[in-house]
């Protein structure tokens, strides 16, 4: 008697990275017999490099997840008990239809999607949910809860999104990592960083935190948090008064450098040093190090700009490149994000004509908790009825938590939420229904972190009765009588129409990836994508709306000192091995970060009684959350670090850190100030 097998047959399979990172990998998923066996980093990819981080190489356990939601779920407790009971996608289809119509009925405004980068594909993303929403009527959300502030200070500097390439950061001498952990936040950046030691640069890490990052470079520069324009304009005093200046790049290529130079005199670093909290002799060093340097190069992220003052620090720190002239080097200047760089045919891929000349109101996602309790009234509109929640965690990440959750608590809120596990919003659900992973699903991406766009091919089928987000708007749209053809776009039309024809779709098809066509050092010769073609030390556009056209240090809503009750400020850092709320649910990475921790000065921690591994209770007047303490010099003296962002739900108290964060605004581009937040802490 003979046997025989017949040997797995694998093939490999193209993809990107969806999550919220800078780096935006390419992906190679082997798959067997329909299963996914393995996922790495894409070696013919540059910026990849065949690396992932952490996270993403554990992705196929987040697929193969077996908690996760893989039928659709309709409520039967209470809301926040997560009580529901599996039903049909028709039936749920129709009863989802049948609820939005009555609704839009009365006013569709009524309606909310919220939705913000659990996908940053376009197609997976606001591809046709915008048109959905669009031909519905509903209220726009102001997508702010991360990146506007920075955005919009580069567009009122530079003229943009956009700045070095990340790949010449390798040739930099001396490179300044400005409110980034590139360690847990941009790994690929980071082994350019290292390249770069290697050769001799210096690296400075600026950073309230002493995180992974600054352990590894030369110098970390501990300042308060929403000081960096304060820091930044002291380095401009130094710059002027020891003439560290291009005058010949300020004079061709500036706009308002005389009111720029003035203001700078008057910050001192002895004055800069009482705001900031760190030597003046410190603040000089950098400044003679930024100003003789070359090439000298930037690396921004976006903690830094979540602050009150956060528009007007990227501002400053956006202006000093052009000062010394570093945008002359192609390894020298600034690069916060690079998304103005890309070509996207929004109109096309979004259809704002389906509006038809409505203007709908505007809901900003980070006032969701006081918006969601707001009732009907001439100002503010209908009260919100309907809530359709997709690529987000809202109970999770919103600030003020507790505001958030009693919204979503309302028996008179209509919820649907669109995931892959019962989330903290979605045990609020009055609909969970399951969406694809990107192993599952076609899309295209553009990336904040370098200038490639990147193709998704789905590797597997749908796991159980999964479906993607573009077939649940286009499913709803039928049931709610949208008759419009481009309702019957399928997601390979929809990420061919993403890019209008301007990058080869063909390559992308072949390869996974196309680069786009991008200048080695942007502005050396100037061209700025500014109104005057400058760079904007003084812009126009922010006096005619009687702002301050000049970068300025704008003070904390909850200055550090100001508060006896709250003398500690906070921030709230992500943890290494998370990624905001995503894959706090994964067992291997849960692990490896252990609990809920707030980081704690020794000094601060002696005065409170407190010892690593307490119970403590971090509170101010918007409430209070429990976790363990964790005493160490990676806090500075008068700064806690809560590090998240953990589910609430695994919390010990059901709560976590965005229980005492508030719904104010930065100063430019409407967005959170997560880490401009004073609390006390005892134990608990």
């Amino acid at each position: 008697m003979t046997s025989s097998s017949t040997a797995a047959i694998a093939i490999q399979v193209k993809g990107a990275c969806p999550h919220d990172c800078p780096d935006t990998c390419s992906l190679v998923t082997t798959v067997e017999d329909g299963v996914a066996v393995k996922l790495q980093g894409n070696p013919d990819h540059r910026p990849t490099d065949g690396v992932l981080c952490t996270k993403v190489s554990r992705y196929l356990e987040r697929t193969y997840h077996p908690e996760r939601v893989l039928q659709p779920l309709k409520r039967v407790g209470p809301k926040g008990a997560g009580q529901f009971e599996p039903v049909g996608w028709d039936e749920a289809l129709d009863d989802i239809a049948g609820r939005l119509k009555g609704i839009a009925a009365v006013d569709p405004q009524a309606i909310l999607p919220y939705s913000y980068c659990g996908t940053m594909g376009l197609v997976q993303g606001e591809g046709m949910a915008s048109r959905f929403f669009h031909r519905l009527g509903a209220s726009f959300l102001d997508r702010t809860i991360c990146a506007t502030a920075g955005a919009e200070g580069l567009v009122h500097t530079i003229g943009g999104k956009l700045g070095m390439r990340v790949e010449f950061f390798a040739e930099s001498r001396l490179i300044l990592i400005w409110g980034s952990n590139a360690i847990g936040s941009s790994l690929h950046f980071w082994r350019l960083a290292q390249e770069a030691k290697r050769r001799g640069a210096k690296l400075v890490c600026i950073d309230p935190r002493r995180s992974e990052t600054a352990d590894k470079c030369h110098e970390h520069i501990a300042l308060l948090p929403g000081t960096d324009a304060a820091l930044a304009l002291a380095m401009m005093h130094e710059l002027v008064v020891n003439d560290w200046l291009d005058h010949d790049y300020i004079a061709r290529h500036t706009l308002g450098w005389e009111g720029l130079r003035e203001r700078a005199l008057r910050w001192t670093p002895e004055r800069a040093s009482a705001v900031c909290g760190v030597p003046a002799g410190q603040i000089r060093s950098l400044a003679r190090d930024w100003g003789t340097t070359e090439p000298a190069a930037i690396r921004l992220n976006y903690g830094m700009q979540r602050v009150r003052g956060g528009g007007n620090a990227v501002r400053a720190v956006a202006c000093l490149p052009a000062l010394t002239g570093a945008w002359r080097h192609r390894a020298g200047g600034v690069l916060l994000s690079t998304s103005s760089e890309y070509p996207i045919d929004a109109a096309a891929l979004r259809r704002p004509d389906l509006l038809a000349g409505r203007l709908p109101r505007t809901i900003n996602m980070v006032t969701i908790g006081d918006d969601l309790l707001r009732p009907s009234s001439p100002s503010f509109g209908p009260a919100i009825g309907a809530v359709i929640v997709y690529n987000s965690n809202p109970v999770a990440v919103a600030p003020e938590s507790g505001k958030v959750v009693a919204g979503f608590a309302r028996e008179d809120l209509f919820t649907v939420v669109l995931e892959h596990f019962r989330t903290d919003t979605a045990d609020y659900a009055d609909y969970i229904l399951p969406a694809t992973t990107q192993l599952e699903h076609w899309d295209v991406h553009s990336s904040y972190g370098h200038t490639d766009v990147l193709l998704n091919r789905p590797a597997i089928a749908p796991q159980g009765q999964a479906r993607t987000n573009s077939d649940f708007f286009r499913e709803l749209a039928r049931r709610m009588g949208f008759t419009e053809p481009c309702f019957a776009d399928d997601d390979l039309a929809l990420c061919r129409a993403a890019f209008g024809g301007r990058v080869d779709f063909d390559l992308l098809l072949a390869q996974g990836f196309a680069a786009l066509p991008v200048r080695e050092a942007p502005f050396a010769e100037g061209g700025f994508p500014t109104p005057s073609g400058k760079c904007e030390f003084f812009s126009e556009r922010l006096a005619r709306q009687g702002l301050d056209g000049l970068p300025d240090h704008v003070p904390n809503h909850e200055p550090f000192g100001a508060s006896p009750r709250y003398p500690l400020a906070m921030i709230s850092p992500p943890a290494r091995n998370f990624l905001n709320s995503s894959f706090v649910n994964l067992q291997s990475l849960r692990d490896i970060e252990g609990e809920p921790l707030l980081e704690i000065h020794p000094q601060d921690a002696q005065a409170r009684g407190i010892e690593s591994g307490a119970v403590v209770r971090v509170f101010n007047d918007r409430g209070e959350y429990r976790c363990k303490a964790k005493v160490c010099e990676r806090a500075r003296p008068g700064v806690v670090n809560g590090l998240g962002i953990w589910w609430r739900k695994l919390g010990l108290a059901g709560t976590n850190v965005n229980q005492v964060t508030s719904q104010r605004l930065t100063d430019l581009g409407r967005g959170p100030v997560f880490y401009d937040c004073l609390v006390d802490v005892q134990r608990g």
